[in-house]
């Protein structure tokens, strides 16, 4: 079956706009019954921590584990430590 788009269009363009919000949402009702599946490279797209370990930066220091929680003040020791010869 040949679809034709520029005939479909010219019969959606003659109906009156209450039927185009309709066509709309049979529509998205079809898309939702008939999604689209996904390209093979959005499916083998790479998690953020996939991504960090492959290039090295998983386990690539020792730290504490709470320093999301201490990190001003491990960093002011370190720094005070650091540059104390001032």
């Amino acid at each position: 079956m040949v679809i034709k788009f520029e005939e479909i269009y010219r019969d959606i363009d003659t109906l009156p706009e209450e039927a185009q919000i309709l066509l709309l949402d049979f529509i998205q009702l079809l898309k939702k019954r008939y999604p689209q599946p996904e390209s093979e490279n959005h499916n083998q797209e790479k998690t953020l921590y996939e991504k960090f370990d492959e290039i090295g930066l998983i386990g690539c220091c020792s730290v504490e584990e709470n320093l999301s929680t201490t990190y001003k003040e491990v960093l002011f020791n370190t720094l005070s430590t650091k540059y104390d010869h001032r």
